[in-house]
């Protein structure tokens, strides 16, 4: 079935790029039923927590509210896909729950840069009392990002639509009014811009960091503070790179396809798949982030072990709930690195 457009101009608007989205709809219901209860878990672990006094637990609260909202935005692409929905829900998901995946997706970005920062700077102890450390600054930074996302996003939600007959293969960018597209263009290279930025910010940290591992190996002490400091922020950057770089390699040029710029169909469909494959990198990330607020909180880690006992790691918890529940210590100048 050929879809037609009161949008049409020439033969550009006939190419038809989503007819193939069967592999990429089974691969994102996976990610879904696998991320689910992950992070349901993950919420009912950080309301059963102890609340510790460091600006990473509240990155990663953030970083989970961006998932949750990723979670409930998927089913509706999900149906989209597999072309299950109704043109009114397909028109929905263009117009609501699309948005919702990206305010996720960038503010997963934004999220997971202040992580690999606050990791470095609490291994850095000589700038261990920098106000960006405080909770309070935690706080006001991620409403920032929030409200910097709702400003650049929100606005894809209210333009105006065109009305477009019924059709199987619906591509978003077709319902858009020209100055609903205009914005949709400027909304994706600023979004390139905070990724580009965040990107440099989390280079800058993890080079900084390993700088310090490579500047420690002859004291044995700080080899290994170092070491693990070097671990988990390489853990994080790597987790980070392979998410969302490719994305944004792909997202510029596909965005000049949105706007008639690329008008050959062969290349406009494989920009279009480039674009699914690498989102579904992005959105893998849903199955991972529980394993990292595991890993980089401890009181989370604490009440896990409660909640399953497995020998040892209890009283492994408990020392790591005391360590990270007291204020932090003044850390003296013979000390500081």
């Amino acid at each position: 079935m050929v879809p037609s457009s009161n949008s049409s101009s020439g033969g550009a608007d006939d190419c038809i790029v989503n007819d193939q989205m069967g592999p990429f709809t089974v691969l994102y219901i996976l990610i879904f039923i696998i991320g689910l209860p992950g992070n349901l878990l993950s919420v009912w672990v950080f309301i059963r927590s102890p609340r510790a006094k460091q600006s990473t637990s509240i990155y990663l609260v953030n970083l989970l509210v961006a998932d949750l909202l990723l979670l409930l935005a998927l089913p509706f692409k999900i149906l989209k896909d597999l072309g299950a929905a109704p043109w009114s829900l397909m028109v929905f998901h263009c117009q609501a729950s699309a948005v919702t995946i990206y305010i996720s997706l960038y503010a997963s970005i934004a999220f997971l840069a202040f992580i690999i920062i606050d990791r470095y700077l609490q291994d850095c102890h000589s700038l261990r009392y920098l106000q960006v450390q405080e909770i309070g600054f935690a706080w006001l930074l991620s409403l920032v990002v929030w409200l910097l996302l709702l400003l650049i996003m929100v606005p894809n939600m209210v333009l105006p639509i065109r009305e477009l007959k019924e059709q199987r293969y619906l591509r978003c960018s077709s319902l858009k009014e020209d100055i609903s597209l205009h914005w949709h263009t400027l909304t994706v290279f600023l979004c390139m811009a905070l990724f580009l930025n965040a990107s440099a910010a989390v280079l800058v940290s993890s080079g900084l960091t390993l700088k310090r591992l490579l500047g420690s190996r002859s004291d044995p002490k700080l080899w290994v503070d170092a070491r693990q400091a070097a671990g988990s922020v390489t853990a994080v950057a790597l987790a980070y790179m392979l998410s969302f770089v490719p994305y944004h390699v792909v997202r510029t040029p596909y965005t000049l396809a949105q706007n008639k710029v690329i008008t050959d169909c062969a290349i406009r469909r494989q920009l279009f798949l480039g674009k699914e494959s690498t989102l579904l990198l992005t959105v893998l990330h849903l199955c991972f982030d529980p394993l990292l607020f595991f890993y980089l909180y401890a009181p989370f880690r604490l009440t896990v072990h409660r909640l399953f006992p497995c020998g040892g790691n209890q009283t492994n918890g408990d020392t790591a709930e005391q360590e990270m529940m007291q204020p932090t210590t003044p850390v003296r100048q013979e000390d500081a690195v």
